[in-house]
C-alpha cells in the first residue's frame, strides 16, 4: 500500500502545522462557538473543497461541548476564484448552493484559508441576504498579507505564513489535500508563480 503522506515528501518544503496543532486549534474553535451558541440550533456551511475537512471536524467537536448547541447541521456551499490558476482572478463564481434554507438559522461560513478576503466577504453578502438568525465566520487559516477587502473573521484557527499551503484540504491543482498536516511545496517553479491563494 502507497503512504500518501511519503509519496508527496519531495516536493514538501517544510511542514507548517502538524496534525496535532491543526486538532488543537479545531478543538478551540469548537469551543467557542459551542459557547456563542449555546443551547441554540446551528448550521455550519463549509466551503468547498477546501473546508470540507475542517467542517467535518468542527461538527464533530461541537458536538461534545457541554451545554453546546441544541443540534448542528452542516451544508457546504462551493465557490470558484482561480480554479488551476496560482493568482486569485478576484471574480468569484457560484458553483453550488447550499441545500437548505438558512432563513432562522443561525450560519457560521467556515473556511479552510483567508487570503485576500473576496470569497469570505463574497459569502458573507450572499448568506446575509437570506434572512439567518445570525452569520459569522470561521476560519482555520488567516493570511493576511495581502487582504483586499475588511472582512470580519469571527473565529481564527492559526495565523498562516506568507506562503502556498497545502494539507488538510488545501491542494495545488488538487493535489496534496488527504495530507493531515499543513505544509509549504518545494517547487520553484511554483513559488515563481506567487502566493496568492483562494480566500
Amino acid at each position: 500500500m502507497i503512504n500518501i503522506a511519503n509519496s508527496y515528501d519531495s516536493a514538501i518544503a517544510r511542514e507548517l502545522f502538524s496534525a496535532g496543532e491543526i486538532a488543537a486549534a479545531i478543538e478551540r474553535l469548537a469551543t467557542a462557538i459551542a459557547q456563542d451558541h449555546s443551547r441554540q440550533p446551528l448550521t455550519l456551511v463549509g466551503v468547498l473543497k477546501g473546508a470540507l475537512y475542517v467542517a467535518a471536524d468542527l461538527a464533530r467537536a461541537i458536538s461534545v461541548v457541554p451545554d453546546g448547541p441544541s443540534d448542528i447541521s452542516v451544508d457546504y456551499i462551493c465557490v470558484s476564484s482561480y480554479g488551476n490558476a496560482a493568482r486569485s482572478s478576484g471574480e468569484v463564481r457560484l458553483l453550488k448552493d447550499l441545500g437548505d434554507p438558512v432563513s432562522g438559522r443561525n450560519v457560521v461560513i467556515v473556511e479552510d484559508i483567508v487570503d485576500n478576503g473576496l470569497t469570505l466577504q463574497y459569502l458573507h453578502d450572499l448568506l446575509g441576504r437570506r434572512n439567518p438568525a445570525s452569520l459569522s465566520s470561521c476560519v482555520l487559516l488567516d493570511k493576511p498579507y495581502r487582504r483586499q477587502t475588511d472582512v470580519r473573521i469571527d473565529y481564527r484557527g492559526l495565523v498562516a505564513p506568507d506562503t502556498f499551503i497545502v494539507g488538510y484540504g488545501l491542494d495545488y491543482q488538487e493535489k496534496f489535500r488527504s495530507l493531515p498536516y499543513l505544509a509549504k511545496l518545494r517547487s520553484r517553479a511554483f513559488e515563481d508563480q506567487g502566493t496568492g491563494q483562494i480566500g
